[in-house]
């Protein structure tokens, strides 16, 4: 029996079987366009009639807005809210990449790392320029803390700015690692599901990792939308 867990990861494109170039539609291509696609449905499609008694999927899409918007107001304060769009677009990006992926035969564009460290570095980035443009000279404060004995105080801005230039790494592979754990683990057990005598044990495994995977997914784009926030408000407020 040979299976490879780690072939569903494979970037293919969508006509034929050329190289892969950076214009070429591929699975991750189709299955973002998919993400894209659910996102407008349920936003667009599903909201227009703004009844005043919602429908199931105005619903779902006013549950996930309030939600959104709820914590960057908590987290970022009121100063924050005007960026709510930007961080709903990176949640609902997240959650629905996240929940296609666990359909059978799909794609999970949040698996690559080149997607999710373009996510993650472009909230570093765009974070980073916010908090100078905000505060000049005065960001750097966020790595000063003026809190500590003196001597201690160079130390640990030594310490602040490694770790201030690792969140995007750790922002991005984050999310991917666990995607394609998850993902890479149930491949593992449908593999041992094949022989007759561990069967029942791999599709109750299988049966177990997919739950938890529908839990992951979720937590997942919470976790990175949440520390979006995080760093937003070190942005706007580097004294805090």
């Amino acid at each position: 029996m040979v299976f490879h867990p780690l072939d569903q990861f494979i970037v293919k494109p969508l006509f034929g079987d050329g190289p892969v170039h950076w214009y070429t539609p591929t699975n991750v291509t189709l299955w973002m366009a998919i993400g894209l696609l659910c996102i407008v449905g349920l936003f667009v499609l599903g909201g227009r009639g703004r009844a005043i008694v919602p429908t199931r999927v105005q619903s779902i899409g006013e549950l996930i807005y309030g939600f959104i918007y709820k914590m960057v107001e908590d987290v970022t304060g009121k100063d924050g809210v005007k960026y709510f769009p930007y961080i709903m677009t990176l949640f609902v990006f997240i959650l629905f990449a996240n929940y296609l992926a666990l359909l059978p035969m799909s794609y999970s564009p949040t698996s690559m790392i080149a997607v999710t460290a373009v996510l993650g570095f472009g909230v570093f980035i765009a974070v980073t320029i916010l908090g100078f443009v905000k505060n000049g000279a005065s960001f750097l404060a966020l790595f000063w803390m003026s809190d500590a004995p003196l001597v201690l105080r160079p130390i640990i801005a030594i310490i602040e700015v490694i770790s201030y230039f690792v969140r995007p790494v750790s922002h991005s592979i984050r999310l991917a690692g666990n995607i394609m754990a998850g993902h890479a683990v149930i491949k593992v057990f449908a593999g041992f599901a094949a022989l007759t005598l561990v069967s029942p044990v791999a599709i109750l495994g299988i049966t177990a990792i997919y739950g938890l995977e529908v839990l992951v997914a979720g937590i997942q784009a919470y976790v990175f939308t949440i520390l979006t926030c995080v760093y937003l408000k070190d942005a706007l407020h580097p004294h805090h």
